[in-house]
């Protein structure tokens, strides 16, 4: 078993993908791009700048769910907007347009040496996230792999981690570490009570937005994340 500062064994850790584990080359606001011209989110330049910020804001988080705030509510239209977003990005992750983050591999084999369980948890929808396993070779690193659901809530909610932790059978949420690139990971990590709450500054939120949502830890990438588990 890992030991956190506290002293409370990890056996769980809940990774995110894109921006934390998973390197895509800004392919998310591309593609929100690309949904944008499909679904006509946006009416103007002013909108679509107004369209983005938002979109960096809520990284992380159910894309269904941003669409929705950026449709006004109006379902279809946010339907239709995710569905081209979904596609758009399986489309460029097939092209080979996503890598593994620096040291993420080794930072897997390292929780597997350790004992500690591993979650791959997303805000894209599952047949996104089966496509970057696939470009990635990942089908069998992760003990669990989740994405949000008409049962399982995204982030900012904690139904992600949580439900990792049950399926693994963790023992208590105070074994867990949750690890991700936006406030909305780390915010889920809060409300699920996890006990060690890692921000990655290789994505898209900064060292104050991490620190703020309430990360214990910030570090540069995935890399370095193997100082929290000695």
């Amino acid at each position: 078993m890992t030991t956190t500062p506290t002293s409370t064994p990890i056996e769980l850790v809940v990774f995110d993908m894109a921006g934390t584990t998973v390197a895509d080359e800004g392919l998310v606001v591309a593609s929100f791009l690309a949904a944008d011209e499909h679904a006509g989110l946006s009416a103007s330049d002013a909108d679509r700048t107004a369209m983005l910020d938002y979109v960096q804001e809520t990284m992380g988080q159910s894309k269904i769910t941003v669409f929705r705030h950026l449709s006004k509510g109006n379902e279809e239209q946010a339907q239709s907007a995710n569905k081209e977003f979904e596609r758009t990005y399986s489309s460029l992750v097939a092209e080979g347009r996503c890598s593994a983050m620096p040291g993420a591999e080794d930072l897997f084999r390292s929780c597997r040496d350790r004992g500690v369980k591993i979650a791959l948890t997303t805000g894209f929808a599952k047949p996104t996230q089966d496509a970057i396993l696939e470009t990635l070779g990942w089908q069998d690193v992760a003990d669990v792999v989740l994405c949000p659901t008409d049962e399982l809530r995204g982030r900012p909610h904690p139904d992600m981690p949580l439900e990792a932790l049950i399926r693994t059978r963790t023992t208590s949420v105070d074994a867990m570490m949750v690890v991700g690139d936006t406030a909305s990971d780390i915010t889920s990590g809060v409300r699920a009570g996890a006990g060690v709450l890692v921000g990655v500054l290789s994505g898209a939120h900064d060292r104050d937005q991490l620190t703020a949502a309430g990360a214990h830890h910030v570090v540069d990438g995935v890399v370095d994340l193997a100082a929290l588990l000695p």
